[in-house]
């Protein structure tokens, strides 16, 4: 397979974007990431772009042919395809524009990810969540994605001595982190007091432990790898790809505190990129609930399974620890709109690795690695980075 580089990037805002509508958002992330680039629509062989669940959250299926249209490419007739991996849509459309260009098939193509949350009520938005849970075993009996992370975070505190002030410290890091980032939904800080006392959406969940409904997109562009120095004086090469897949329903698994998705993928990636967990500089990992960093962490090698808790609470992830992870914001603080954010993980790692991202900027980042989860673990995405 041919190398392949990230060329270009483009994030929108991440929030409540009642000004902006589906069609905008990943028009304004790809005309962007098009900029970055330098290069012409004419030279876009394909567009993949990750969407979750458009035709619930805002009435539109044919997904693939509207990005084309309102991108202003469907004069040129290139191949548009949408992808769906709940929310690692976004890692699964790179992970495709990734094929195709390693393959050969195409040297240059657009990938988008973007999603449209709050056109919705609050309890339509949940249940259209509730959609990447298994709608037999799970959320027909009322389950919702707090209620099984939930359960997963009562099990490490019963399995591994986890507290609920270490679940709270991942919240308080990444809205320290989030507060720097521009394109982030909450740009303040919290305490650790407002975590710990926040209404609780389900024990030991708090409502600052989960990442919020969110509307944004975000689009990178990728090329072969021997013509990305032809764009960019800053190429960054993906190293490494990794896909794995698990039971859907939580009760499948041989354990709750482990994702298999994750370590399976986490063991492709670092296969292909031959590296280990070791050489990794930044991590931007799928926070959806503050459980599921430590979960994160742990199941790809950064920290011993059980270990993750205190690594949070020795500060080795924040921005001037041994490994910043979610230097973002991640999922809680930046904002979650599902099928953007595996491509918006990628677009942060890329500016990490350039030097680009300002005062959350991790000094001398070579490598970089980006987990997206779907559903409760079901799914996930592993991609590494590497600076040209």
């Amino acid at each position: 397979m041919r190398d392949v580089a990230v060329i270009g990037i483009g994030v929108t805002k991440f929030g409540e974007l009642w000004e902006k509508s589906f069609r905008q958002l990943i028009a304004e992330a790809g005309a962007k990431a098009i900029l970055d680039a330098g290069i012409s629509g004419s030279e876009i062989d394909a567009l993949y772009v990750g969407s979750m669940s458009a035709g619930r959250f805002v009435g539109q299926e044919h997904v693939g042919a509207l990005v084309a249209d309102c991108a202003g490419f469907s004069h040129m007739h290139i191949p548009a395809i949408r992808v769906e991996s709940a929310c690692a849509s976004g890692g699964l459309a790179l992970r495709q524009g990734f094929f195709s260009v390693a393959s050969g098939m195409n040297d240059v193509v657009v990938v988008g990810g973007v999603e449209k949350m709050t056109d919705v009520v609050g309890s339509e938005a949940t249940d259209t969540l509730a959609t990447a849970l298994d709608q037999e075993w799970e959320a027909f009996f009322g389950a919702t994605f707090p209620g099984v992370y939930a359960m997963i975070a009562t099990r490490h505190m019963h399995e591994y001595g986890t507290t609920r002030e270490q679940l709270a410290q991942v919240a308080v890091k990444n809205h320290a982190n989030g507060a720097l980032n521009p394109y982030a939904q909450f740009k303040r800080p919290i305490s650790l007091e407002a975590v710990m006392n926040a209404p609780l959406s389900a024990y030991p969940l708090g409502m600052l432990d989960c990442s919020p409904v969110s509307d944004g997109a975000a689009a990178v562009i990728l090329c072969a790898g021997e013509k990305a120095k032809k764009y960019s004086d800053k190429p960054v090469r993906i190293k490494g790809s990794g896909q794995a897949s698990d039971t859907l329903a939580l009760h499948g698994r041989n354990e709750i505190c482990t994702f298999e998705s994750t370590a399976h993928a986490a063991a492709m990636a670092y296969k292909q990129a031959k590296i280990t967990p070791k050489d990794v500089h930044v991590a931007e990992v799928h926070d959806c609930f503050t459980i599921a960093e430590i979960l994160a962490i742990e199941d790809l090698g950064f920290v011993k399974k059980g270990e993750g808790g205190k690594a949070i609470e020795r500060k080795v992830t924040t921005l001037d620890g041994s490994l910043p992870v979610n230097p973002s914001g991640g999922l809680k603080a930046k904002g979650h709109p599902i099928g953007a954010t595996g491509v918006a993980q990628i677009a942060e790692l890329v500016m990490q690795l350039r030097g680009e991202a300002d005062k959350r900027q991790v000094p001398d980042a070579r490598i970089g690695l980006a987990q997206n989860v779907g559903g409760g673990g079901a799914s996930c995405l592993v991609h590494i980075l590497e600076a040209m």
